[in-house]
């Protein structure tokens, strides 16, 4: 009575190896499954991710569509100090150390060997090979009398530079290397100058302060300046720094400012001839100066740092 009531309600599965169980589940053709699943079972599955993955692609298309209406290619959402950068640009130079000194801000070569200074001479070149190259389409030839009118920009003749050029290794062949600024890109900023000697700031260096009061004297319409000072950071370093010549003034004109991204843009740049005590390692400082441009030395803002060492 037992085993009969057993076979009514339960027959156990019949005993098969691990080959054939594996084959059975892959393909059951007793029940015409697959995996597990009828074929109409797959389809439902199928069917419902199909929906859920379109479902979820058009959510995210919609999201990204009105997130990208908020965007302006010409010019950023959020400007000066609305947005991360700030309105407090900050100063680079060039020729940068190489790469495999990433972090490092020192010029050391020795002046006597072509091969030593070779790589800073070529890392200028390209530098302002950048400039020559740019496509100078919507540029024009700007002085302080004739701005650039609305939607040109200002071209840079690399020949200003004279003589940190090429043709003159940059100086690094008579120990008199050239550094470069460049003052950092900000969106419409506009820098309030310095261009009355009796307003100047206590912190600006007397050279400087000289420098603008002789412009203010025989050449005032060329005071439209954000002036550059560079300066030995400790007293040994002025010392160490004998001579320093600007080319080809001593800042950055007015009239490349404000930066609006019109194609053909380039930012101003300044060639800082220095002559320095050979065998010594130099501490510089660069500043950009405007009304506008707060110094801080901990966080680089509104100046840059690096050494200079000529053996």
């Amino acid at each position: 009575m037992a085993d009969k009531k057993i076979g009514e309600y339960y027959a156990p599965p019949p005993k098969m190896g691990k080959w054939e169980g594996f084959k059975k589940f892959l393909w059951n053709s007793e029940t015409s499954q697959c995996l597990g699943r009828t074929g109409s079972s797959w389809a439902k599955i199928l069917l419902f991710y199909i929906i859920f993955y379109a479902a979820l692609t058009g959510f995210f298309a919609a999201i990204f569509t009105v997130f990208y209406q908020t965007l302006d290619n010409e010019k950023p959402k959020w400007m000066l100090d609305n947005g991360l950068i700030g309105a407090n640009p900050g100063l680079g130079f060039r020729p940068m150390p190489p790469e495999a000194n990433v972090e490092s801000t020192l010029v050391w070569y020795e002046s006597s060997k072509k091969d030593n200074y070779k790589y800073w001479v070529d890392e200028t070149a390209r530098f302002l090979k950048s400039y020559e190259d740019l496509e100078k389409q919507n540029q024009v030839d700007c002085s302080f009398e004739h701005p650039p009118p609305e939607g040109k920009v200002c071209g840079t003749e690399v020949a200003s530079f004279a003589p940190c050029t090429a043709d003159n290794n940059f100086g690094y062949h008579v120990a008199r290397p050239c550094i470069f600024l460049k003052l950092n890109k900000i969106y419409n900023w506009v820098p309030e100058i310095y261009n009355d000697s009796k307003t100047l700031p206590e912190e600006m260096p007397e050279e400087l302060k000289q420098h603008i009061k002789e412009k203010q004297s025989l050449r005032p319409n060329e005071t439209s300046v954000v002036w550059v000072s560079c300066e030995g950071e400790n007293p040994a370093d002025v010392e160490n720094i004998k001579a320093r010549d600007y080319y080809p003034r001593m800042g950055f004109p007015r009239y490349y400012f404000p930066f609006k991204n019109i194609k053909g843009y380039i930012p101003p740049i300044v060639a800082v001839q220095f002559t320095v005590e050979t065998g010594v390692l130099i501490n510089i400082e660069c500043k950009a100066w405007a009304r506008n441009i707060n110094h801080d030395r901990s966080e680089r803002r509104g100046s840059v740092h690096f050494e200079l060492m000529v053996d």
